[in-house]
């Protein structure tokens, strides 16, 4: 029964997390810290700023793959907001810039992350490079010390 146990725990794990291990590039946004740890070939990178959703849940949590990039975006929902550099993984939410940069680090959107306008030019162009497919966005509530990307 153990060995059962162990063989359908191991299964599950490996299903629900090779995503963020064979990843190129890694965005993890942590919303209780207001930043996103940028991971390169697994190594970190960088870490920044952030705005998430101005209300708990706003932000959805999980493990996304960008399905689409937009340099000159304008938000069809928020009266044409500029978002520039969008990142988009989940719906109509994405990773973008924005010019609200004195409100980074604390929460301030309604649902997207905003980035500094040079973050976010940055990982677009390394989506663009490494390929929407060796992309992982990991949002998370709190940082998950057990978990490594």
């Amino acid at each position: 029964m153990y060995r059962l146990f162990a063989l359908i725990t191991l299964v599950a794990a490996s299903v629900l997390t090779p995503a963020r291990a064979h990843a190129d590039v890694l965005a993890h946004v942590i919303l209780s810290e207001q930043r996103l740890h940028l991971y390169v070939d697994g190594e970190k990178k960088d870490v920044w700023k952030i705005s998430g959703g101005k209300r708990p849940g706003w932000t959805r949590t999980g493990t996304f793959r960008p399905y689409f990039l937009s340099r000159h975006h304008r938000s069809s929902l928020f009266r044409g907001a500029p978002m520039p550099y969008a990142v988009f993984y989940d719906s109509h939410w994405a990773i973008h810039g924005t010019n609200a940069i004195k409100r980074l680090g604390r929460p301030a959107s309604h649902g997207c992350v905003r980035l500094h306008p040079k973050h976010a030019a940055i990982l677009f162009k390394l989506v663009q490079k490494r390929g929407k497919k060796n992309t992982v966005i990991w949002i998370t509530e709190k940082a998950d010390l057990t978990d490594t990307p």
